[in-house]
């Protein structure tokens, strides 16, 4: 076992697959030489050499096309896109081309491609570096979505993601590469003792893809929040002292119904987190799925805490930011609730 952030987990996770299967490569933009613009690849191409670490033009339609073509013809490439923001150009490849490929085909052929690229905020990038698309690509037949919240996460859903047989689009909230963050500016970071995934294994090993983590027990209330918003909401929680079950959702999809049903059903209260836009985000998908299940246990109304309907700001990204504060006032409005 070795400490790691998150950074070095989803290294080592391409460093065990790059060495475990002569299939996998690696693409994308700076990731070779330079080792990715937040180092996730540093090094790799040094070890294992230009032809399975390449380094791309700026053209990300153009990786996604190349990933997609490796992977019909028997390799299992990662391509990076450098930030979420930056995915659009490559969108149709992966809705019209990548998603499809195993329907259309009727199975003659696949794709098993996997896609990361860091997505969020809280590193003051301003619009065109912070944005959390992860619902465009939940809604997407086809291709599965993952998003961990913690190195240990991180390092087993990569392999898991790398060796599966079907395209998976992997999000890496990069405000907590270096570690796990409260949400607020004025505090300082959740220090590793206190987050129980932060020794991480360092040979290979599995996340299973479509099951989600209680990362808290608790019998009042259930809090369903990925990603940055799993160490945020738990600072929210300690903060109110309120007996939250919190559940890291970690894949969109599959989305692990049972799981966060059982809960609810059980507490009879919900508060839905995510970093992204409220207005068609993935928490709208959280809540309708948990109204269906659980509407005869419910105590109280589904509360929301996200982004605002707004690109995300610059000179006010902690308004924006869903920090401790917004979601404490969400699990005492759940409380208050008759």
């Amino acid at each position: 076992m070795a400490r790691m952030n998150m950074v070095q987990a989803l290294n080592s996770a391409m460093d065990v697959m790059l060495e475990r299967d002569p299939r996998v490569v690696l693409l994308g933009e700076d990731v070779g030489y330079f080792g990715g613009v937040f180092r996730v690849t540093e090094g790799l191409q040094r070890k294992y050499g230009e032809h399975r670490v390449l380094d791309t033009p700026i053209a990300e339609g153009g990786i996604i096309a190349a990933a997609i073509g490796m992977g019909v013809n028997g390799l299992k490439p990662v391509a990076e896109i450098q930030f979420a923001d930056y995915i659009y150009p490559g969108f149709d490849q992966v809705v019209s081309e990548l998603a499809r490929l195993r329907y259309r085909s009727a199975g003659d052929f696949h794709a098993p491609v996997t896609i990361r690229t860091p997505c969020g905020g809280g590193i003051r990038g301003g619009q065109t570096h912070s944005q959390s698309p992860e619902a465009i690509f939940a809604h997407v037949c086809g291709i599965k979505v993952v998003m961990p919240s913690n190195p240990y996460d991180a390092k087993g859903l990569l392999i898991s993601s790398i060796e599966d047989e079907d395209p998976v689009v992997f999000f890496e909230p990069k405000r907590i590469y270096n570690g796990p963050f409260d949400g607020d500016p004025h505090k300082p970071a959740i220090p590793w003792s206190a987050h129980p995934r932060g020794e991480v294994p360092d040979g290979h090993y599995r996340v299973p893809i479509g099951r989600a983590e209680i990362v808290r027990a608790g019998k009042d209330l259930t809090v369903l929040a990925y990603g940055t918003m799993v160490h945020v909401a738990d600072a929210a929680v300690r903060a109110t002292g309120v007996d939250a079950e919190i559940i890291d959702v970690r894949t969109m999809a599959p989305l692990d119904v049972d799981t966060l049903c059982t809960s609810v059903c059980r507490t009879g209260r919900c508060v839905v987190v995510h970093e992204a836009t409220r207005f068609g985000g993935y928490g709208a998908e959280l809540v309708a799925t948990v109204q269906e299940q659980c509407f005869w246990n419910l105590e109280a109304p589904i509360q929301r805490v996200t982004g605002w309907d707004t690109p995300y700001p610059h000179a006010f990204e902690w308004e924006y930011f869903p920090g401790q504060a917004r979601i404490a006032a969400a699990l005492r409005q759940v409380m208050e609730s008759a």
